[in-house]
């Protein structure tokens, strides 16, 4: 189907056309007026979704964990959709989509849908695309979202900030727990596991974790620490049942709401932002700017004189 009719377009999706949710999904992150319309459907027809982040070093065994995790969810009778955070070409901003690699064990499992997303190159950034894609496969009938990230940074943190429950992984031997506390682990993380927990050093990395938790002093919730062999599927369970439990003390306390109104306010500012840059790129390509750059490097004009022209013509 190559129609763009948002109507048409949903209804495929919903029908289990995965060609149009990706359609869908590509539509939205370009920024196009037919993304802007589907966004707005999805909108209001995205309801009781649940989004699980997972984030970590590079090499934590994140696209396994959650591997794993989607065969407990398919166990139990659920549908379950990914978006994996790959990291961009730096020539065409492609998704590598080494996760798609890693899954597919799901590849023809009409319950489970995978996404890859580049982290450059949509509107916004990925800070922009999550919240809209996990928009999307709610409205089209996915109740529980994974969303994986490349490892952990700014980007990263902020993608954790989309979920509901955060899952931070490590592995046996991770190294300074001051750094790791510095990279804002202690700030995101709803759930730790430790991965790879066969082998040797899992009860010094516990150790690091139980007292950085105990300096941190997190409030009513104290993350769990869980160990996990993803490769074998061992731990699975248990860390569904940790993000389930994270799941009701958050409905329960009202932290959830909260969070989700956080998200969206974080979304508009960030989309508003996204907007004007994109306008304001559009400016300083026409003449008129372009004579104005010109004088700025005669020194004839300074920046802000011409930022100042600029903000008036937006």
């Amino acid at each position: 189907m190559r129609t763009t009719e948002p109507a048409q377009l949903f209804a495929a999706a919903k029908n289990g056309d995965r060609a149009a949710l990706a359609r869908i999904i590509s539509l939205v992150e370009r920024g196009s007026q037919a993304g802007a319309e589907l966004s707005r459907m999805a909108f209001s027809r995205a309801h009781d979704t649940f989004t699980v982040g997972l984030t970590g070093a590079p090499g934590a065994g994140k696209s396994t964990l959650t591997n794993s995790l989607v065969e407990v969810m398919r166990r139990r009778g659920q549908d379950a959709a990914v978006l994996a955070i790959d990291p961009s070409s730096p020539f065409t901003g492609g998704a590598i989509l080494g996760d798609r690699v890693r899954m597919q064990d799901h590849a023809l499992d009409p319950g489970v849908y995978i996404r890859s997303m580049a982290t450059r190159g949509h509107l916004g950034g990925l800070s922009v695309a999550v919240p809209e894609a996990a928009r999307i496969l709610a409205a089209v009938g996915f109740p529980t979202i994974f969303i994986e990230t490349v490892g952990v940074g700014q980007v990263e943190v902020e993608i954790a900030e989309e979920a509901d429950t955060t899952i931070v992984v490590v592995n046996p031997g991770w190294g300074d727990a001051v750094q790791a506390n510095k990279a804002g682990l202690m700030e995101i993380a709803d759930v730790f596991v430790i991965n790879k927990a066969d082998r040797p050093g899992v009860r010094e990395t516990r150790r690091d974790l139980e007292s950085m938790l105990d300096m941190s002093q997190p409030g009513p919730w104290r993350p769990p620490i869980l160990e996990t062999v993803a490769q074998d599927g061992k731990g699975a369970e248990e860390v569904i049942e940790a993000v389930m439990a994270h799941h009701a003390f958050a409905e329960s306390s009202g932290l959830a709401g909260r969070r989700r109104e956080a998200r969206l306010a974080k979304e508009l500012s960030r989309l508003a932002q996204a907007m004007i840059s994109r306008k304001v790129e559009t400016l300083l390509g026409g003449e008129e700017f372009s004579a104005a750059i010109a004088e700025m490097n005669a020194g004839r004009l300074d920046p802000r004189t011409i930022a100042n022209r600029l903000i008036e013509r937006l």
